[in-house]
């Protein structure tokens, strides 16, 4: 699969939607675990992942009902991204 560019450099621009996609390769999270782990605001990282969702590389897992304890996890497209950028940033 080629490289898009295009969608990585639009998750490289904010440092937020960065880490969620980051935190998001070890598994489903909710928005509050990731502000935790990475020691950010809830309110960044709950926008970084609406971007994300609305760009087709983050899935909302649980019905969009619920309010809390909203588990999202990465698409198809959303972990081919985030292992390309692991490779960009460690140089590999």
């Amino acid at each position: 699969m080629s490289v898009n560019y295009d969608e990585l450099s639009y998750i490289a621009s904010s440092a937020n939607r960065e880490v969620a996609v980051e935190t998001l390769q070890d598994g489903p999270a909710t928005p509050s675990t990731i502000a935790e782990e990475t020691d950010r605001d809830i309110a960044h990282i709950s926008r970084a992942l609406q971007e994300l969702k609305e760009k087709g590389h983050v899935e909302l897992l649980v019905s969009e009902d619920v309010r809390k304890g909203r588990f999202y996890g990465l698409t198809d497209s959303g972990e081919a991204l985030a292992s390309e950028l692991s490779e960009v940033n460690t140089g590999s």
